[in-house]
């Protein structure tokens, strides 16, 4: 096997991933401390054509040489916006019929693997801070509250890489 060079990747340049139909998919990102996990989820977000992400509380805003070292260029193609409130990025998602799913370890949570989304219906996914996760007040407020089985030593998996996973898991259940 022969490995693929970038030019033979048949990547979408800028303006076409402007245009291009996006997957039913919004992240909310809820005070993040490191801007090397804010580029890594705007990077993923730009692989699966995520439609938005919210950058809510101290979570920090490009352009920053952090963000920009982990993203490669992401942070112009994936379209972003701050909002100090996550609640308030919340209820005007919900008011437009998005269903917002906190990704958290909690009670009555729903395991990632069994949760079949709709494939109709637009999500927002809600990662919470490296430390405290998900605010509970956002876990409150969340349609559905979905949990990464993991089977190891540690409590949590790093947010990048929980992005990663759900992400992934979303979109292929509802494109593929």
């Amino acid at each position: 096997m022969r490995k693929l060079k970038n030019s033979e990747l048949d990547r979408l340049n800028v303006d076409e991933f402007k245009q291009a139909t996006k997957t039913p998919i919004i992240i909310i990102l809820d005070n993040i401390r490191s801007l090397n996990n804010i580029g890594s989820v705007f990077r993923t977000s730009d692989a699966f054509l995520v439609e938005k992400i919210y950058l809510c509380g101290i979570t920090a805003t490009p352009p920053h040489n952090d963000i920009r070292k982990t993203a490669l260029g992401s942070t112009q193609t994936v379209d972003w916006e701050y909002a100090e409130n996550t609640i308030d990025v919340i209820n005007k998602l919900k008011s437009k019929n998005v269903k917002v799913i906190s990704i958290e370890q909690a009670e009555r949570a729903t395991m990632l693997n069994t949760f079949q989304p709709i494939t109709q219906q637009k999500y927002a996914l809600v990662f919470g801070n490296e430390v405290k996760g998900v605010a509970q007040n956002v876990v409150d407020a969340s349609d559905v509250v979905i949990e990464i089985p993991q089977f190891g030593t540690k409590h949590s998996l790093n947010i990048s890489v929980s992005c990663g996973v759900v992400v992934w898991d979303l979109f292929s259940k509802i494109t593929l």
